[in-house]
């Protein structure tokens, strides 16, 4: 838009703006166009000058200037009907750039035919705020969002309170006394007036602010600044949020220091002080010194003890793992407050007092778990600790004593988690599945199997339902009694553990009659042999090659050979195929008969079955002949033994000798 296009009565307002060198400029010399850095340091010269002519003098001028395009008769005549414009508070500092008779207008979405660049892109950027640091930079956007603006002096609130939080961003790098002032004051604003009226609780919350961030050296250099203040600044309450800004710096080196500027202050610390000194010696495990400071300074200068001096000193019986010494001062301290000795309202020390006794549940349940990791008699020492408890009437809940139940893992343990087991039933009557199963698992370890049993028989009972690792578990349980069984031949303990099986729904397989069988085998029982041999076949079980083996060994050993033989007819009739154990017992049962003759036969089918005779086969046979007074033949059978190259151990030569003896060869026996 050129001059000449403009309206008249906007050409004739143009005329009352003084003369400007910007417009001058923009004119340039001959009609030269003004270079960037010309614009750029005249842009703001002009709008300081029109804006301090409108505001300071407001002369015709100044008004035909600011009612320029809205009350002009002949600018409404000139445009009929069009919108009314917002009256332009000011001249734009850029009008001088525009055509007379331009008017202020909201601004235009920018077009991209038009290009538009901002002043403030014109004005060189400043070395200081460039290189400004990041935490100063957080710092100044935390005080201008909290205090409503920006700048300096505005880290007061509406109401004249202080926003410590961004107070504590600005003293963040705070190292001496002089820095806390510098920053306050202008934090601020207004001179050091408004700093030393700031009251003493400000500094207190920017002290626990600061060691919250673990910014002790900040929290230091405010102490010393209110040194220099003097008066009533340093108090107590300084002082002991100093002591927990150095809690929470985890610098308790410090903590010496701190002690020594309060006497040289003379100050003189009070509850709170000791209570969090204990608390420091407590994070560092200096268990002796709590209980020096409990009773030295806390108790010989008559102070008040609160519940958080008590609380610490739970906390230091937890650290060193004293149970007995926690229920002794929890049922003193119990004494006084049922004799109304403890200061302040009873109902504020119920809760407290529920809090003491966790504390003391937490200590006993550490002190026993240590004692049950360790070596000598852990389950005595862990037994101990439940008594006291119980003198302490100090009754923990079924969970509690779970947990424990976990904690026993070893043989020793035996008693103490028998004792857990039945307190835990005492208790609600229910029970977790998994610590019954640890605890039918434990006493399998402990050889405590008949224990074992009595759990079981409590889950089949009381409940809870038991599950497959508890049938795996107590089976067996039951497998290492009937083995013991079998190896010693107690046959009846066997068929007592078989009913017991039954009666508690536990179902013996094969592998468990079997075992019952070899004890009655071994201890020569033929008759109960043959019961328990058809008990197994009325259950649906098929015997085994070690069931007829162990069947066939108790009719040799009673005499019964035509049965035995029948036997193992049957035994082949409905196809299993002996083994060595049961080609001895045929052997034997053929010398029995004096069938000598058969047993040249039983070898050859053996070799047939590619099994070798051993040692084991010719000292059965050997040891029948001995048993039927036939020693020649136990001598004939020793030789031929010999020239199958298989080497004779100490039962064999026990057997010839016993042999050669009753047959009146004791020449021979001596020789051999």
């Amino acid at each position: 838009m050129s001059l000449d296009s403009t309206p008249s009565a906007a050409r004739a307002g143009s005329q009352l703006l003084p003369p400007s060198p910007v417009a001058a400029v923009s004119r340039g010399a001959g009609g030269a166009k003004p270079t960037p850095a010309e614009v750029a340091s005249l842009v703001v010269a002009t709008s300081v000058r029109r804006h301090h002519q409108i505001s300071s003098n407001p002369s015709p001028q100044g008004q035909d200037l600011r009612l320029a395009g809205t009350d002009n008769p002949s600018r409404r005549d000139e445009h009929p009907g069009t919108r009314r414009r917002r009256p332009a508070k000011m001249a734009s500092p850029l009008a001088v750039f525009r055509p007379a008779g331009h008017l202020p207008c909201r601004r235009r979405l920018k077009n991209p035919s038009c290009p538009y660049t901002s002043p403030k892109l014109l004005q060189p950027r400043s070395s200081a705020s460039s290189h400004r640091s990041r935490r100063s930079r957080i710092a100044q956007s935390a005080i201008r969002s909290a205090a409503g603006g920006g700048g300096n002096g505005n880290g007061r609130r509406r109401g004249g309170t202080v926003d410590v939080v961004a107070f504590v961003a600005v003293l963040h790098d705070a190292k001496t006394a002089d820095d806390v002032k510098f920053l306050a004051q202008d934090f601020l604003g207004g001179g050091g007036d408004d700093e030393e009226r700031l009251p003493v609780q400000v500094y207190t919350s920017l002290i626990r602010g600061l060691g919250k961030k673990q910014r002790i050296d900040a929290a230091f250099a405010i102490v010393e600044h209110l040194k220099r203040r003097g008066g009533s600044s340093l108090n107590q309450f300084v002082y002991n949020c100093l002591l927990g800004a150095v809690k929470n710096s985890g610098e308790f080196t410090r903590i010496e220091d701190v002690l020594a500027d309060m006497e040289e202050q003379g100050i003189s610390p009070n509850i709170v002080t000791f209570n969090t000194l204990m608390s420091v010696y407590v994070e560092q495990g200096k268990i002796e010194e709590v209980f020096r400071v409990y009773h030295e300074d806390i108790q010989g200068r008559g102070l008040v003890p609160t519940a958080a001096t008590y609380s610490t000193v739970m906390s230091a019986f937890k650290s060193a793992g004293d149970a007995f010494a926690a229920l002794d001062f929890f049922v003193k301290l119990r004494e006084r407050y049922n004799n109304g000795e403890l200061i302040g309202n009873p109902a504020d020390w119920e809760p407290e007092f529920v809090k003491y006794e966790n504390l003391a549940l937490r200590v006993c349940h550490m002190a026993m778990r240590r004692s049950l990791a360790g070596a000598n008699n852990p389950g005595g020492a862990a037994l101990k600790v439940i008594l006291s408890m119980d003198e302490a009437r100090v009754r923990p809940d079924r969970r509690y004593y779970e947990r424990l139940v976990w904690a026993c893992t070893g043989e020793e343990h035996y008693t103490i988690a028998k004792e857990l087991y039945q307190r835990i039933r005492e208790c609600d009557g229910e029970i977790s599945l998994s610590v019954c199963n640890h605890l039918i698992w434990l006493m399998g370890k402990a050889k405590k199997w008949w224990a074992a049993l009595e759990i079981y028989e409590d889950l089949l009972e009381k409940g809870p339902k038991p599950n497959n690792l508890s049938y795996e578990l107590i089976m067996s349980h039951f497998n290492i009694l009937l083995n013991a069984a079998r190896r010693r031949g107690i046959w009846r303990w066997g068929v007592r553990l078989l009913d017991k099986m039954e009666e508690k729904g536990l179902n013996p397989g094969c592998r468990e009659w079997n075992a019952v069988l070899l004890a009655c085998s071994r201890a020569a029982e033929t008759s109960a042999a043959v019961n328990i041999f058809k008990r197994m076949i009325n259950q649906g079980l098929k015997p085994d090659v070690v069931s007829y083996g162990a069947l066939l060994s108790a009719l040799e050993k009673g005499g019964l050979y035509d049965e035995a033989l029948r036997v193992w007819e049957h035994m082949r009739k409905v196809g299993i195929h002996p083994n060595l154990h049961a080609y001895t017992i045929l052997v034997s049962i053929y010398i029995g008969k004096g069938n000598h003759d058969m047993v040249d036969g039983v070898l050859q089918d053996m070799l047939s079955a590619n099994i070798e005779p051993t040692v084991v086969t010719f000292n059965a046979i050997i040891s029948a002949c001995v048993r039927s007074s036939k020693g020649s033949a136990a001598f004939e059978w020793f030789h031929k033994m010999k020239m199958k190259s298989i080497e004779p151990n100490e039962i064999t030569y026990q057997m010839l000798i016993e042999a050669l003896v009753q047959d009146g060869k004791p020449k021979v026996a001596y020789e051999i």
